[in-house]
């Protein structure tokens, strides 16, 4: 054998089996896939978790207790360094502000600040929810923090009242 005189080792490359193309291919009528039932009818195939008409075993077990999942809030976390890089002196850091700075993906995002690194540029904050060191780290740099309540605080007095 040639270096140059490559090709696959016998039997390696098989060629497409086409059915249904009448008595003479070998493969007409049925096409290989029997006679009656479901299988053999066009769009017959069955649904994840399908048994013969049995009550499937996800429908069988009990369902039981409560899942928050349809309700949960997914924060997107935005440190405090990272406003650092972003953002100039006397900045506003809001939602759309940081969008604008690719900092926030989402369209309909809840952000939390996380007290990650080190700020010194004053910046004005207008973000609801914040960590407490970030809340810190904001104040001590000489910026403000409007509209930082935490949403727990928020929750606590809701449940109170």
């Amino acid at each position: 054998m040639e270096d140059f005189n490559l090709h696959a080792p016998r039997g390696a490359n098989k060629r497409k089996r086409i059915l249904g193309r009448g008595q003479g291919s070998g493969r007409g009528t049925t096409a290989g896939k029997g006679n009656k039932g479901q299988q053999s009818r066009s769009g017959g195939k069955t649904y994840l978790g399908f048994e013969g008409g049995q009550m499937p075993l996800y429908r069988r077990l009990a369902q039981r207790g409560f899942s928050n999942y349809p309700f949960k809030k997914v924060y997107e976390a935005v440190n405090v360094c990272e406003i650092e890089k972003h953002f100039e002196d006397g900045a506003v850091v809001d939602l759309a502000s940081l969008k604008a700075a690719g900092l926030v993906k989402g369209r309909n995002s809840v952000v939390k600040i996380l007290g990650c690194g080190e700020l010194t540029k004053k910046i004005d904050c207008k973000i609801a929810a914040l960590s407490a060191s970030a809340k810190e780290k904001i104040v001590k740099a000489g910026g403000s923090v409007d509209g930082a309540s935490e949403p727990s605080e928020s929750a606590e007095s809701a449940e109170t009242q």
